[in-house]
């Protein structure tokens, strides 16, 4: 569904991503990790159009689409969440969702027909229900991040980025959030996510891709990569080791 070859983005003299490919199969829960500055939120950015790659190609269902806006690849499926969750302070969690509707896809909708698809996320989401109304400068962070996924699932995309979305959710949570991210995978969305928390990334994915200073260092099944000794080395630890 989503072909990267020999991805390169440099910022100046910093290469953040060097000569990546990577492969993402329809319907495949893809895990995207390493330590901080490996170039994980960049390969999601060029990947969403927010940067365009320096070298290197992306095809996504057989059609090159390197050079595209972000808002050209929202049209055509792909969607992204973003590490930081403050946005449109001024507009309620239902009107922050709407936007998706109306704007992030091709698909005509009326406002009253987005306000109620909006409403119907958020719920999907967990949001709470008597908070759908207020302003997203009065939200919580869990509740931030839970309105930019509704936001992102109103664009009704066919490939979903996720970037960082369990950050600060206890345990609890988390376990709901991977309950969540199954439950949009068999609906039909395929999703590419990048998580800290190892014990959601190896419960999740069907794979795992690790990079390491913008290179990608392994690619295999949650099994395989924590038993890769580089990537014991690099990221996981010792406690990992067999």
């Amino acid at each position: 569904m989503l072909e990267l070859q020999g991805v390169t983005k440099k910022f100046g003299g910093l290469v953040a991503v060097n000569n990546v490919d990577l492969s993402v199969g329809e319907g495949e829960i893809l895990g995207l990790v390493g330590p901080n500055g490996a170039g994980k939120t960049t390969l999601l950015n060029v990947i969403s159009g927010i940067y365009r790659p320096d070298t290197g190609s992306i095809r996504y269902q057989g059609q090159d689409i390197s050079r595209l806006s972000m808002n050209a690849l929202c049209k055509k499926g792909i969607a992204k969440t973003f590490q930081h969750t403050h946005s449109f302070p001024g507009l309620t969690a239902r009107e922050s969702v709407m936007i998706g509707s109306l704007f992030g896809n091709g698909h005509r909708v009326t406002r009253d027909e987005a306000s109620r698809e909006a409403e119907h996320l958020l719920g999907r989401v967990g949001f709470p229900a008597e908070r759908v109304d207020l302003l997203l400068s009065n939200l919580n962070v869990i509740e931030l991040r839970r309105t930019q996924l509704a936001r992102a699932l109103a664009s009704r995309p066919r490939i979903l980025l996720l970037d960082e979305l369990m950050t600060g959710l206890n345990p609890q949570e988390g376990s709901e959030a991977v309950s969540l991210i199954k439950s949009l995978r068999d609906d039909g969305i395929t999703i590419v996510l990048i998580e800290h928390v190892m014990r959601v990334i190896l419960g999740v994915s069907d794979r795992v891709v690790v990079l390491d200073h913008g290179e990608k260092i392994a690619d295999a099944t949650p099994d395989e990569i924590v038993r890769d000794q580089r990537v014991i080395d690099s990221y996981l630890g010792e406690r990992y080791a067999c």
